[in-house]
């Protein structure tokens, strides 16, 4: 085993990225048949895609699995703390030890040959769990579908399919269509999959592609309906009707995606009132809409309320923006950090007559990044107040020095909302 630690064995990873990326599977399978092809050895699988909601969603799944006593691997991306957090084994993140080991397994077989880091780790993490029994093995798309590393499955157990919305453009599409062909593509023959709200025409094309493939569809509010309340949400499926508290995600969004887990769980068999109850109750997924009630990040915030928010798209922003208004009023400041891949405009137009002032920031160690002038410009484009910060710790000083009592919400990127979690909680 190497002495190396994991950071340095991943910078030696990344330096086989290819100079041009062409979206394909052959690097992986390739990789994968040199290993031994791991992924014929994993627990039943559940492959989750879409654009909005993936890894709440799962997180959902996980916590009714675990909750009726059933043992769980799942792979999600990406991380928010540690690269280890994207492969959980048995319900804990993956050890540095055992991580290492695959990684430097995966190095070596794939012997020089270019390939993206995220094909390598993701068949890392299959390797990972095709050496642990477990009952099932929960796989939450990195990047569209149909090439996207995880789609090597031939027979999943179940798929799912959470809101599709505009995203990854230049990589899946310019329209929802293109990007609803991609999300499909995780559909095998005869597959069972589990749709969650969609609009109509990325609907059109998911039957579609469940047509051809032979597949058959669970549709939200066909096959079945939730209905939310301020305590707790209806459920109603085939199988009969349940009241549900509402998830410990906040957000109304998030009581759509208890449903997809919901009809997932139920078509699973796990139907108990008390577990599923039990799983929305300890469902844990950090970065969205994530209160900070302690540590450091609080008392730079002179104890102000702060919340953390990972999403990145229009659907996004609108998700946000309906959780700020079914808050208690207060002002509300947004400390926002975003990516040049991302719709800025589609994602702050939502926020005009709810938010006091957008402060933008850049995001910290991402190439990527807007720096703060452009964000803030997006931000006035939007009909938003605006001004810029040098660093989290600046924004912070300007809400805290106008001494109004304040609500503080960092929003943007998950990379800026990871940097928060790791440097300041």
């Amino acid at each position: 085993m190497s002495e190396e630690s994991t950071d340095l064995i991943l910078q030696r990873i990344m330096k086989l990225h290819p100079k041009i990326i062409d979206l394909t599977l052959d690097r992986v399978l390739k990789l994968l048949k040199k290993l031994g092809n791991p992924e014929k050895k994993l627990p039943p699988v559940i492959h989750v895609a879409g654009t909005n909601g993936k890894g709440s969603t799962q997180a959902i799944i996980k916590s009714g699995l675990e909750a009726n006593g059933k043992t769980v691997h799942a792979y999600t991306s990406p991380h928010l703390i540690r690269f280890n957090d994207r492969i959980n084994l048995l319900g804990k993140p993956i050890s540095e030890p055992h991580l290492n080991e695959v990684l430097e397994d995966c190095y070596r077989a794939n012997d020089g040959l270019p390939i993206t880091y995220f094909e390598i780790t993701t068949v890392a993490a299959i390797l990972a769990f095709s050496k642990v029994e477990a009952d099932f093995c929960i796989l939450e798309v990195g990047l569209g579908g149909r090439y996207d590393a995880t789609n090597i499955i031939d027979s999943p157990e179940l798929c799912v399919i959470t809101p599709i919305s505009l995203d990854h453009q230049k990589l899946l599409g310019e329209t929802i269509e293109e990007i609803a062909f991609e999300k499909a593509g995780i559909l095998k023959n005869k597959s069972v999959c589990f749709v969650g709200k969609q609009e109509p025409q990325a609907l059109e094309v998911i039957k579609r592609v469940a047509n051809k493939t032979n597949s058959m569809l669970e549709l939200y509010d066909e096959d079945w309906v939730v209905r939310e309340n301020s305590k707790n949400f209806y459920f109603r499926d085939n199988k009969g009707s349940l009241n549900l508290p509402l998830p410990a995600l906040v957000g109304t969004h998030q009581v759509y995606n208890a449903s997809i887990a919901v009809a997932v769980l139920r078509h699973l068999g796990i139907s108990s009132s008390s577990v599923l109850k039990k799983s929305m109750r300890n469902v844990v997924w950090p970065g969205r809409m994530q209160r900070i009630d302690s540590g450091p990040l609080i008392e730079m915030a002179n104890n102000l309320e702060v919340w953390l928010d990972g999403g990145h798209n229009a659907a996004a922003g609108q998700a946000l923006a309906e959780v700020l208004k079914s808050l208690p009023p207060m002002k509300t400041i947004l400390i926002c950090g975003m990516l040049n891949t991302k719709d800025v405009f589609g994602y702050m137009i939502n926020f005009k007559g709810i938010v006091a002032e957008l402060i933008a920031i850049p995001v910290p160690d991402e190439v990527a990044t807007l720096n703060a002038k452009e964000t803030s410009n997006y931000a006035r484009k939007a009909g938003l107040k605006s001004s810029k910060a040098q660093n989290i710790e600046d924004a912070l000083n300007r809400v805290i020095n106008d001494k109004t009592p304040s609500r503080i919400v960092i929003c943007g990127s998950l990379y800026l909302v990871g940097f928060i979690l790791r440097n300041f909680t």
